[in-house]
């Protein structure tokens, strides 16, 4: 079980660096031109062979609002027409790519991200899901993970009564702040009442699971208010709760030049919101998944965790890690395999590419055997905060000790420092050291010394 939990000071002061966040291995930032269609298609054919079951992951990009701290790949536009065009490509992908998938390959997670996927129509909703259906073998008992991210400014009870008549069953909700001061900082005016309409529509019509996604380190914000916040969230009762770190990269995200960096918190202050708020949701029952994922403990997260079958990818948490996911549409990023393929993230270039019979396919990477090895060691501590030497050893035909001969010294040095307990067998991340995984990943990572750290979040 991994319920403890410590708060160590001195130890994220000298661990708090900024990294990746290892929803892949290696990292988007890796990724060339020099991987294309030819590839996706050639790993398509492996996945058909072996009859390997599905996750999709649908991007839709379209917001009527900016929000001011959002790094995603978005389109902002209030007229709504201007999805028609998007559609009808998205939809000659979708036919493309399912020519080189068989029937027999279960859809078993289907994901709508953004953007904000409510932005379309409950007709374009409609057609869309019935494309899917008609192209990919999608459960119709409720069986499967399908969710979707939802704005609750953009959706009320009869688009909950859409989505679940659709199929979906998981729903994640943007929250981040319930200040009004803090909302008005980062152009996101919500309302509690708004929030809870829509988990309660979810309730109703018996969604499996709600997240709530929160985020620290905004403008205006104060331990507090941020602890007042957490308290409205809990009374909500989600399933799962992200609370993420803001990052401030204004160089590389323009909406974020609009926010005043004098009343950003400070680092200390950031630091107080974060533990406050493990306390807060520990203390109301909430488990600590890792990477700022809590989830309640009898939700599926938590349970996979407990039985050893957690895993991760560009969906976040998942338990379909055994499934090779394919994206769609615009940025979108497909994992088959030993292939990472991402589509290009121009919605013009991409709407082009899709219209004269071509993927959209512009760069991705193919893991070699050293990143395979990586990638094991990675997925496991940062899952299940631990490692077992002799499974790795095994499966990789290696030895753990010498593989890795040339980075020991600073896992020993985690290891008089607290954030690991290390043996001759495996690795043991201490309760200190669960909110640093990402710091002892980083370690393993091969590239890590060539990346522009710049390019990434701090770890807390």
């Amino acid at each position: 079980m991994l319920d403890d939990l410590r708060w160590d000071s001195d130890l994220i002061r000298r661990y708090d660096l900024t990294g990746p966040r290892y929803t892949s291995y290696p990292t988007a930032v890796q990724f060339h031109t020099q991987v294309g269609a030819f590839d996706l298609l050639h790993a398509l054919r492996e996945s058909r062979k072996t009859v390997r079951p599905l996750s999709l992951y649908v991007h839709i990009p379209f917001c009527a609002n900016i929000c001011y701290y959002c790094a995603c790949n978005k389109v902002i536009t209030k007229d709504r027409s201007r999805a028609q065009v998007y559609l009808q490509r998205l939809k000659q992908e979708i036919q493309t790519i399912a020519r080189h998938v068989d029937g027999r390959q279960v859809v078993e997670q289907l994901h709508f991200g953004g953007g904000t996927p409510t932005f379309l129509s409950h007709v374009e909703l409609r057609e869309l899901i019935a494309h899917l259906r008609q192209h990919f073998t999608l459960l119709d008992d409720h069986s499967g993970d399908y969710g979707i991210e939802i704005d609750p400014r953009e959706a009320d009870w009869s688009t909950m009564g859409l989505l679940r008549e659709l199929g979906f069953n998981r729903v994640s909700l943007g929250v981040q702040d319930l200040d009004p001061l803090v909302q008005r900082a980062i152009n996101r005016l919500q309302s509690l009442d708004e929030t809870r309409a829509i988990v309660e529509a979810a309730r109703t019509l018996q969604f499996r699971s709600v997240n709530i996604d929160l985020i620290y380190g905004l403008p205006l914000q104060t331990p507090e208010g941020f602890a007042r916040t957490v308290d409205e969230v809990i009374a909500l009762q989600p399933d799962r709760l992200s609370v993420f770190n803001y990052a401030h990269l204004p160089e590389r995200f323009m909406p974020q030049r609009r926010i005043d960096t004098a009343q950003l918190p400070s680092a200390e202050h950031k630091l107080q919101m974060l533990q406050r708020t493990i306390e807060q949701l520990t203390g109301a029952g909430y488990r600590y998944i890792g990477m700022d994922h809590f989830a309640l403990p009898d939700d599926d997260l938590a349970i996979a965790q407990e039985e050893g079958t957690l895993q991760r990818n560009f969906q976040g948490y998942t338990t379909h890690g055994h499934c090779d996911l394919i994206g769609l549409g615009v940025s979108a990023i497909s994992q088959i395999g030993d292939l990472y393929a991402q589509n290009s993230n121009d919605l013009n270039d991409y709407q082009n590419l899709i219209a004269s019979d071509q993927l959209a396919t512009k760069r991705g990477l193919i893991c070699n055997d050293d990143d395979r090895i990586r990638r094991a060691v990675i997925q496991q501590l940062i899952c299940h905060c631990s490692l077992d030497f002799g499974p790795i050893n095994e499966a990789f035909g290696i030895d753990f000790r010498s593989y890795f001969s040339e980075i020991w010294p600073r896992l020993l040095q985690m290891a008089k420092d607290g954030l690991i307990h290390l043996d001759s067998n495996g690795i043991r991340v201490t309760p200190a050291g669960r909110l640093l995984v990402r710091s002892i990943c980083m370690v393993f990572d091969a590239y890590m010394s060539v990346q522009n750290r710049q390019r990434f979040s701090r770890v807390i």
